[in-house]
């Protein structure tokens, strides 16, 4: 297991469509393994492949609050089946968008299909910050960052810092 290097904003490779896993094997629990290790070291709650340079379907969360055990989750090809009408905003970070929050507003409640870390078939109906890290972390797949539900504006004002960051830092 390794903690390897989170990709931030505006790295296009954070735009790509993550491709289909056709199986769960030794190589991906690898990588989920070192997926848990890099979100739990950034300190975060969710993460897909993709933040790591890795275009795959695969999302791994722990939405357990300080002081309770560990409950890591992994999610391969997952996908929304049901997402309810009524909405619910909380505020969104991002690893991949650092120092950066927002109100965002989703479906309050949702279900997924997704292979679980063995590579059975799951589904899972969430509510609260589980339903809405879901979404987000869905959204990855898509190329889609949470900044991309702001206004126009506000995307380009956290867009425009974390270049500036970049170009200072040389990171």
């Amino acid at each position: 297991m390794a903690i390897r290097q989170i990709l931030t904003a505006p790295d296009p490779r954070l735009k790509q469509k993550s491709k289909t896993v056709d199986a769960v094997d030794d190589g991906l629990r690898r990588l989920m393994d070192d997926m848990l290790d890099t979100m739990y070291d950034a300190p975060g709650i969710g993460l897909a492949a993709v933040q790591l340079g890795v275009p795959k379907r695969v999302v791994v969360m722990d939405v357990s609050r300080e002081g309770e055990p560990a409950a890591p989750q992994h999610f391969v090809n997952p996908e929304i089946l049901w997402a309810s009408d009524e909405l619910a905003t909380y505020e969104e970070g991002c690893l991949s968008v650092p120092e950066h929050y927002a109100d965002v507003a989703r479906p309050a409640r949702c279900r997924v299909r997704f292979l679980d870390y063995q590579g059975e078939i799951r589904e899972l109906e969430a509510d609260g910050l589980m339903a809405t890290c879901l979404q987000h972390e869905i959204d990855h797949l898509e190329g889609v960052l949470f900044v991309d539900h702001l206004s126009t504006v506000k995307r380009s004002m956290i867009l425009r810092k974390l270049t500036k960051q970049k170009r200072l830092t040389g990171v």
